[in-house]
C-alpha cells in the first residue's frame, strides 16, 4: 500500500471511529430523545418486571398500551413527546418514544410537566416525585393511586429522564 493511500484510508477511519463521538446529545424532550428513552426503559428491569408485576400496565382502558406524555412547561413553543407501554412477553415494554400520536385519556395515562430545571434536578436525584409534586415542580395528571402505589418505579423515571443523554440549554423550537 503506498503511502497516499495509507494517509486517505487512516483519515477516512478517524472520521468513521471520532465521527460518532463528537456526535451532539438529542435536544432534551426531542422525538429523538425519546426514542432514546424508550430503549432505556426497556433496559430496565424495575420498569419491565416491577410495572408488569404490580398490575399496572393492565390498567389500559382495553387498549392494550399505556401512553406517558411529557413536556417543558418553559418551552411553551415545544411539541410534547410521548412514550408508549405496552406488555410484550410478561414484560412492561416501551414500543414507542417520539412525537404524541393521540390524547391521553388521563384515568389510565400520563401527562408530567416541568420547567427544565426541575426535569434536570429529579433526573439528578435531587428529591423524588413526592417532592416535586407536593412542591408544584412536577405538574402530573394521571391516575394519582396508581402511581402512589408505584412510587419506586416513578422515582426510578425520573432518575432515568436525567440519565438519557441530552442537550437542556435550549428549548427544541
Amino acid at each position: 500500500m503506498n503511502r497516499l493511500t495509507y494517509v486517505l484510508l487512516s483519515f477516512i477511519l478517524s472520521g468513521i471511529i471520532i465521527q460518532p463521538a463528537l456526535a451532539e446529545p438529542p435536544m432534551f424532550m426531542s422525538n429523538e430523545w425519546a426514542q432514546q428513552l424508550c430503549q432505556v426503559w426497556s433496559q430496565d428491569k424495575v420498569f419491565t418486571q416491577e410495572l408488569q408485576e404490580s398490575g399496572w400496565i393492565t390498567n389500559d382502558k382495553g387498549r392494550g398500551y399505556k401512553v406517558i406524555q411529557l413536556y417543558r412547561s418553559d418551552c411553551s413553543q415545544d411539541p410534547w413527546v410521548e412514550i408508549k407501554i405496552q406488555s410484550v412477553g410478561n414484560k412492561a415494554v416501551c414500543t414507542y418514544g417520539g412525537a404524541v400520536t393521540q390524547k391521553p385519556d388521563t384515568s389510565a395515562d400520563y401527562i408530567m410537566n416541568a420547567e427544565t430545571r426541575r426535569w434536570n434536578e429529579m433526573g439528578q436525584g435531587e428529591y423524588g416525585p413526592m417532592w416535586a409534586m407536593m412542591t408544584g415542580r412536577l405538574k402530573f395528571e394521571g391516575p394519582m393511586w396508581e402511581a402512589m402505589k408505584n412510587m419506586g418505579p416513578f422515582k426510578s423515571f425520573l432518575l432515568f429522564i436525567g440519565k438519557v443523554p441530552s442537550n437542556m440549554s435550549k428549548c427544541n423550537k
